[in-house]
């Protein structure tokens, strides 16, 4: 019997390990500038002496908050070569938000761009942060006792060597919205993202040599459809600070772009852009979709430029793929997930957890090594995601065909998806009953041409009370992100509810969808 030890699934040794193999590679392109796999891997090396240096043990937390920038992927691979875990923090949310993750996760370093230092320092008292980094901030502009990311590096990189991690140890917590209104933090593993990456690997080719990333590196689409698994395959990736409809044609063009991820409504905004018909899109291979289904239009009108859609279903606790519909098969499944990829199961059970017949709803389980390890600090959380066989319980309902392929018709937690951004009405609910000319509210989300579905409440108010759709969003704002705040506000006189008292929010749905 070997004795060999198994490979390093480390992420922050795959990247490194690229280097070493094509160090002259194109590697990551941001605004004009691209840098080489040689000069991203010095990078890292020198960011995560830096953080070891700091007091960053292995095991320890280390978030970042900001828009896309080449500094957040080298925090994440830097915490990666020293055994830390990466946290990436949603920069739409509100100061309170923020420090509850924070706080949460027990993060000892934390990094943030220009745009979110304001943001960080409003909350700075109630986080348990020991050391602040400022991206793109000089020391003499950052505020006090805030280090500038331009001198935390430490030249002395040379000597760093990577700290060999197992497949079983976090790579970073990502946090998710919980239905009680307080967020969970996935923790997703090396080996998570090694098995999503050979998913990727294993399934359709759309990948080509240069991948573009607009969405939010925060989310588990931005930061692991495409953008991780190009930069240890060794490919290019060009990096937008947000998105920006024009920008991405023009870059599309420029970069001979072969792929991109993004939600719905990111497609939609592009092909009603100004440049739209005349941008160059002969180097796509597949604009690859999710958080909700491409809609026929919209696959005609990219049809037209011989552009497909690549689409699929996954979560932050699959890392994300569960399941993936090639670009060939995108017209003739219209609607549907797709199938699941080489290293991942999917079914769909009943109340009792019993698997169900072809074309029976009930929930959508996953199974496989790309599924987190957990969620952070919760478990009885995580055992209730999980079955007896290993299987997780997404929450989300759908049928499988009698070829295999999922379709989702609904969503067990009635989360609302507005934009590609996931809102969980019971965090909404809990905020906005605290107004005072509240009775009773119930959120749910309707259907939008231009965002998918758009978060809409439904208040019961108190007597002689009066309520505007402004005067409510103004109350909701301090203590929600913009995107989880109501776009439509709809009045009754009494919810809708079973003989249990729960409010029948698909009766709601059907009411105000008409």
């Amino acid at each position: 019997m070997s004795n060999a030890q198994s490979p390093d699934l480390g992420l922050g040794y795959q990247l490194l390990r690229r280097a070493m193999l094509n160090p002259e590679r194109r590697a990551l392109s941001f605004e004009g500038h691209t840098r080489r796999y040689r000069e991203l891997a010095n990078s890292v090396r020198s960011l995560a002496l830096a953080l070891k240096l700091g007091g960053v043990c292995r095991g320890d937390r280390v978030a970042y908050i900001g828009l896309n920038h080449p500094a957040f992927l080298e925090t994440l691979f830097a915490c990666a070569s020293i055994g830390a875990i990466f946290v990436p923090l949603n920069f739409r949310l509100t100061g309170p938000e923020i420090a509850y993750i924070v706080n949460d996760a027990g993060v000892h370093t934390l990094l943030a761009d220009s745009d979110t230092l304001e943001l960080v320092e409003g909350a700075r008292q109630q986080l348990c942060v020991r050391r602040y980094i400022s991206v793109e901030t000089s020391e003499a502009d950052a505020p006090a006792s805030w280090e500038s990311l331009c001198s935390v590096y430490c030249e002395e990189y040379a000597s760093f060597e990577c700290e060999r991690v197992e497949e079983d140890e976090v790579a970073f917590i990502m946090y998710t919205s919980g239905t009680t209104g307080l967020p969970k933090g996935a923790m997703i593993t090396h080996g998570n993202l090694f098995w999503n990456n050979m998913n990727v690997v294993m399934g359709e080719s759309t990948m080509g040599t240069v991948t573009l990333t607009c969405a939010p590196l925060f989310h588990i689409g931005g930061l692991n459809v495409t953008t991780l698994s190009s930069l240890v395959r060794g490919l290019e990736v060009v990096l937008h600070r947000s998105f920006d409809p024009g920008l991405v044609l023009r870059d599309i063009e420029a970069y001979k772009v072969n792929c991109m991820f993004g939600a719905p409504t990111m497609f939609l905004m592009m092909s009603q852009h100004e440049h739209f018909s005349s941008s160059d899109l002969s180097s796509i291979n597949a604009l690859i979709c999710g958080g909700a289904p491409v809609p026929v239009p919209l696959i005609e009108t990219y049809g037209k430029r011989n552009v497909n859609f690549s689409q699929g279903y996954g979560l932050t606790e699959t890392a994300p793929l569960a399941c993936i519909l090639e670009s060939d098969l995108s017209a003739s499944n219209v609607g549907s997930a797709g199938l699941p990829p080489m290293f991942t199961d999917v079914r769909v059970v009943d109340e009792s957890n019993q698997a169900l017949p072809a074309g029976e709803a009930g929930e959508v389980c996953i199974k496989g090594p790309n599924v987190m390890k957990g969620y952070w600090n919760r478990p009885e959380a995580t055992r209730e995601a999980f079955d007896d066989q290993g299987w997780f319980h997404s929450g989300d309902v759908g049928y499988i065909d009698s070829q295999g392929f999922l379709y989702l018709c609904d969503r067990v937690k009635d989360m609302v998806i507005s934009g590609g951004e996931n809102v969980y009405p019971a965090e909404v609910e809990s905020v906005l009953y605290d107004h005072e000319a509240i009775k009773e509210v119930a959120v749910i989300g309707l259907p939008d041409e231009k965002w998918g579905e758009t978060v809409t409440a439904i208040v019961v108010l108190n007597e002689g009370a009066s309520l505007t759709l402004e005067s409510l969003r103004d109350f909701a704002g301090n203590s929600l992100a913009r995107f989880k705040l109501p776009s439509q506000l709809e009045l009754l006189d009494i919810l809708p509810r079973n003989p249990a008292g729960k409010v029948l929010k698909y009766r709601l749905k059907e009411q105000f969808s008409k």
